[in-house]
């Protein structure tokens, strides 16, 4: 039978891993600094000041021996990274270290949390809105491109994350896109991608997509809100650069 080894144990590990020490002794919770505890610092700043993988690794509570609560934390990150929906229970007890009745307690939190605060039915009015809803991704080692589905009031109906890409790098295509927001009767629509380098700047290939996707949604009769890009920090926004306009903008971004 593995032993588990603790929520404590494990931060204390990786944060010998962060402190570069060779040895393999975990160092004591008590020797952390507080601004280095996820549990202390969620109490102290809110769940704003933690990370994906962090806020997973506290509700996981523990590991198991040979693989961390941070390990297991971060393979849960990864599977619902790539997942439109919230994974069925028994994908997510697939992962080492999960078991059924903590992929029970995943499944109940991310359902409960999309009924009570999802982003579902939220208007976006400007680019702060769209990044305050895919800024979580931001600390991603790979470029992630997101789909904003929303109606014709601007409301979301769906928030996807369309391709995982490279360090630098994120190849999308058009069909992609608009395949989920013909799926959802999207009226409008917006997209988002990280630059994990930190820099914002668009890219030659940023402007390429965005015209792409321009024209495809003039086509389609579809809204174009946005293309943010973003870094953990910062945003920067095709519409307000000005990079991104069409003839009935005056009449459809009363609001923007």
């Amino acid at each position: 039978m593995k032993r588990k080894t603790s929520y404590a144990d494990s931060f204390a590990e990786s944060y010998a891993m962060y402190r570069g020490t060779k040895s393999k002794a975990l160092i004591s919770p008590l020797e952390m600094p507080p601004e280095q505890r996820p549990r202390e610092r969620l109490i102290d700043k809110g769940p704003l000041a933690l990370s994906d993988s962090e806020l997973l690794a506290i509700l996981l509570n523990t590991g198991i021996k040979g693989k961390n609560v941070s390990q297991i934390a971060g393979e849960l990150q990864r599977l619902l990274d790539l997942s439109n929906e919230i994974p069925p229970v028994k994908e997510i007890a697939r992962l080492s270290g999960i078991g059924i009745t903590k992929a029970c307690t995943i499944t109940a939190m991310l359902e409960f949390g999309r009924r009570k605060w999802g982003a579902f039915g939220a208007p976006v009015r400007n680019p702060a809105e769209i990044y305050s809803l895919v800024r979580h991704t931001a600390d991603r080692k790979q470029e992630r491109f997101i789909s904003l589905s929303l109606n014709g009031a601007h409301e979301v109906l769906a928030v996807r994350v369309v391709t995982v890409g490279l360090v630098n790098k994120t190849i999308v295509h058009p069909r992609e896109v608009f395949a989920d927001l013909i799926q959802d009767r999207a009226a409008a629509f917006a997209v988002a991608h990280n630059h994990p380098s930190g820099r914002l700047l668009p890219s030659p290939e940023d402007d390429e997509i965005t015209g792409r996707l321009q024209n495809a949604a003039d086509i389609l009769g579809l809204h174009f809100l946005d293309h943010v890009i973003f870094s953990e920090t910062a945003w920067w926004s095709y519409r307000q650069s000005g990079k991104l306009s069409r003839k009935d903008d005056e009449a459809n971004l009363n609001m923007w």
